[in-house]
């Protein structure tokens, strides 16, 4: 049979990744093959839009063992819609789309210290601090190293919304952006806002822990950012 257009061009196109390397598809597969195959046997690849806005990101994943490649073009959707759908078993993931437990699932369980009634009693501070409706908080029993709070964009509609606007439908694109809020419950950070009895102290350690992670996604600006610099200074003197 003859070969498409687009599978001769692939055997020379180089991936680029956020180490400064360029590997072609096969070598890109053979290198993250052991790594990054989740527990339905399905391929991940992981990447990142800017090196620089996602750095905390990608570091994680880099401590993982992780490869993230560097895909930063404006019509990077099209290109991973077009692999996904001509290749068996592979999905293409953003580094910040979700905690980095969960970018690559695997069979493995993790114990929360926090027990049900524990996390039906917090996520209610955690939603009344953000007072949001486009935050939705979920709470997951991450490793304790990672971060308290965690703020993600789902891969589909941040995705849909850029393949929207690059090709000329605004109907997604004007959609409101969506995030969640991941909270660590077995960072030790979460239970002593579960355990603080003041209400406006539980309060500054909620919004100091969101606006970290705000800041992370560049999501901290005017008014809030200004509220955290003063919270921040309050707290170090």
């Amino acid at each position: 049979m003859k070969k498409s257009f687009f599978e001769k061009a692939e055997k020379f196109t180089l991936y680029p990744t956020t180490d400064g390397k360029y590997l072609t598809y096969e070598e890109l597969e053979k290198k993250i093959k052991k790594n990054q195959t989740d527990k339905d046997d399905k391929l991940i690849f992981l990447y990142a839009s800017n090196l620089e806005d996602q750095h905390s990101y990608i570091s994680q994943a880099n401590e993982k063992g992780y490869t993230v490649l560097l895909l930063d073009s404006p019509i990077i959707g099209h290109l991973i819609q077009k692999l996904e759908t001509t290749k068996e078993k592979i999905s293409f993931v953003r580094v910040d789309s979700d905690s980095i437990d969960n970018l690559i699932k695997k069979d493995e369980t993790s114990i929360s210290k926090l027990s049900d009634k524990e996390k039906e009693k917090l996520k209610p501070y955690i939603e009344k601090a953000l007072e949001n409706e486009k935050y939705t908080v979920q709470l997951e029993s991450l490793d304790s190293n990672q971060n308290p709070f965690v703020i993600t964009q789902p891969e589909f509609m941040r995705r849909m919304k850029e393949m929207q606007q690059t090709g000329g439908n605004n109907m997604m694109g004007s959609m409101p952006d969506m995030f969640n809020v991941i909270v660590n419950t077995n960072h030790e950070l979460i239970s002593k806002i579960l355990n603080t009895k003041t209400k406006d102290k539980r309060n500054s350690l909620i919004k100091q822990g969101i606006d970290l992670a705000k800041l992370s996604q560049n999501l901290l600006k005017g008014e809030e950012l200004t509220s955290f610099i003063k919270r921040s200074m309050e707290l170090i003197k």
